[in-house]
């Protein structure tokens, strides 16, 4: 597409359009102090192999899951991929394939996300699943939306402990919405449930189990609690922890969501990841994203079309259910692959992830790092520390990272289970070496 450069007329009639006496009073919103008030301090084009050379050299000194030990948490952690994930979705069928228009010529492409939806459904015990959303914040944001779509009430509480990022995010859809974000305080580490007194008109209570934390929250209670006052139960969940605790489904929840990123895919400096998104049958319709379904042909032949699109799009703008533009589907398949390969061994992979991660929390605090909080955990948990930037930091300058910093002297440390007694009972050493 040709691009033409508007002419001054052109840009003086669009902001008279709107109001506005210059180009600068668009961003009026933004700080002064952040704006660049000078030109980019660009040099001239390089050729293909200068530019490999610098980002070879940008790159050098940066450590990776190979080069360094991560205790990383808050979000993103770092999991056992199985090689044959990344050879599948490196096939040119799913590697190169752009987003379905015309679905049903993508009878592959379909069929992996029917079957990652599959995947999803038996993994949280839920009836429907979409194929996917842009990662595990936005799709609380769309289950959100899509429970005020339900009911039609515009009050949402939010769990104090629900990670701070999905906050923001929640925060950012609000804007231009007519709703209402009330938040529940966190009492030891966990969610006080004791607030939850006045419900009336709230569309939804969103809990995130484990929580930002790391801790166990009593997802039954809250549940029920929110049941009784007419609203629903939006749980976002770690997928891996689906292994050893009750899903989703046992404990009543209406929409379950999270990062999808745990599931096979890389960390990869933050991302791309991907968003999961499931929920009961009768939600179905006003379920955000797509969702890929099966049936027969003309000669009764297995196929598979978009069952639905519901994006505006696709459908008269004021039917859609979102604006989402599309899943983020190689790394859903991705997960799909991890599933199909490790889906058997989830109670016995959770139960490592949890035999390690105590065994790590119980010989930190008898060095001086005890826990923030008294509560049963997953995979991560909040230490108690004098310094915790200083200790962070202190660490990392011996290749080994934890994190992050949750205050001054609060300190997550994530164990997945690729951290070997090994590399804990190092961690220990050099953290008891910095009291």
């Amino acid at each position: 597409m040709r691009y033409v450069p508007h002419t001054k007329e052109e840009i003086k009639a669009m902001l008279e359009a709107v109001g506005l006496r210059n180009v600068d009073e668009l961003f009026s919103d933004i700080p002064t102090e952040a704006l660049l008030k000078r030109h980019l301090q660009v040099e001239g084009g390089w050729d293909e192999e200068q530019l490999r050379a610098y980002f070879r050299k940008a790159a050098s000194g940066i450590p990776d899951a190979n080069s360094a030990v991560y205790f990383l948490g808050g979000g993103v952690y770092d999991h056992y991929v199985p090689s044959a994930v990344d050879k599948i979705i490196a096939l040119p069928e799913f590697y190169t394939a752009y987003t379905p228009y015309q679905a049903e010529i993508s009878q592959g492409t379909l069929q992996a996300m029917f079957e990652y939806q599959s995947l999803i459904c038996e993994l949280t015990g839920m009836e429907v699943a979409n194929g996917s959303l842009y990662d595990g914040a936005s799709a609380v944001a769309e289950a959100v939306l899509m429970a005020m779509r339900i009911n039609g009430k515009r009050r949402v509480l939010v769990s104090e402990c629900v990670h701070p990022d999905i906050i923001e995010v929640l925060r950012t859809y609000q804007l231009g919405q007519d709703f209402e974000i009330l938040t529940l305080s966190q009492k030891e580490g966990v969610t006080d449930l004791s607030e939850l007194e006045d419900l009336s008109n709230v569309s939804c209570l969103v809990m995130q189990n484990p929580n930002y934390y790391g801790f166990l929250e009593n997802m039954n209670q809250a549940s029920e609690l929110i049941h009784k006052a007419g609203g629903l139960f939006v749980a976002a969940v770690d997928p891996l922890s689906l292994g050893v605790l009750k899903s989703p489904h046992e404990y009543g929840a209406d929409v379950v969501v999270g990062e999808g990123q745990s599931l096979g895919n890389h960390m990869s400096y933050g991302g791309p990841h991907f968003g999961f998104f499931a929920t009961k049958m009768d939600y179905i319709r006003y379920m955000p994203g797509r969702m890929a379904g099966q049936t027969v042909d003309v000669d009764g032949r297995v196929g598979y079309v978009l069952t639905l699109q519901t994006r505006e799009q696709h459908i008269r703008r004021e039917k859609a259910t979102s604006n989402i533009t599309s899943n983020h589907w190689l790394m859903a398949l991705a997960s799909a692959v991890y599933l199909s390969l490790m889906g058997g061994s989830l109670p016995e992979l959770g139960q490592t992830i949890l035999n390690r991660s105590t065994y790590l929390a119980q010989k930190l605090a008898s060095v001086g790092y005890p826990l923030w909080q008294r509560q049963y955990f997953f995979k991560e948990f909040p230490i108690k520390a004098r310094d915790a930037e200083a200790v962070q930091e202190a660490l990392a300058d011996s290749g080994y990272y934890v994190g992050p910093v949750i205050d001054e002297h609060t300190l997550l440390v994530a164990v997945t289970e690729k951290r070997t007694k090994k590399h804990m009972d190092k961690l220990i050493e050099l953290m008891e070496g910095l009291r």
